[in-house]
């Protein structure tokens, strides 16, 4: 015979898997993380840096996009050497971002518990790790901008956007680095 509060258990096991650390999650030790602070502690006046700083590799990522279609319609010279720089400015602003974003994820335990936490740092390595190769291949084989290089520039506006998607995830579902003002 089955008993029914064993019956209960395994349920509340079950919904563990998959699920983000909430303040209604049937775990009592996941309710207390996910009640942890989720403030930035690498922040100027409030403000989370890393915040300010993924704007800039983002902007970058999509411009060279833009850049390779213009080198691409147009066969410019210039464009070529707009997207070298636009692409090695990707991967520079995308590294100083990377370098805040993991201090941020292991300074904060109530950000480092959350699973989009780590779903948007996977996912912006990787889009550093194609950022990086397309601003080596302009670097080194500028020749080869067109096909390769343009499509490291889709593949990365695709990482970009999803990496995006995981940071916003963040910001709108789990309130990380948001100000609440006490009147709120």
């Amino acid at each position: 015979m089955a008993d029914p509060s064993r019956d209960s258990e395994e349920r509340e096991m079950q919904l563990e898997e998959g699920q983000e650390a909430s303040s209604d999650h049937p775990n009592p030790y996941i309710r207390d993380l996910a009640e942890q602070d989720v403030s930035s502690t690498i922040a100027v006046a409030g403000h989370p840096i890393h915040a300010m700083l993924v704007h800039f590799p983002i902007a970058f990522v999509i411009a060279t996009l833009g850049v390779d279609i213009f080198y691409w319609w147009s066969g410019e010279p210039f464009w070529l050497e707009v997207g070298k720089w636009s692409a090695g400015a990707a991967f520079g602003f995308g590294v100083l971002a990377a370098i805040v974003g993991t201090l941020e994820l292991l300074a904060v335990p109530g950000i480092r518990v959350r699973v989009a936490s780590w779903n948007h740092a996977i996912a912006a390595m990787v889009l550093l790790a194609i950022a990086g190769a397309n601003a080596g291949l302009r670097l080194y084989f500028p020749e080869a901008v067109l096909p390769g290089g343009l499509m490291l520039s889709v593949l990365a506006s695709m990482a970009t956007a999803f990496a995006g998607w995981h940071g916003g995830k963040l910001v709108f579902d789990h309130g990380v680095g948001l100000l609440i003002s006490p009147r709120q």
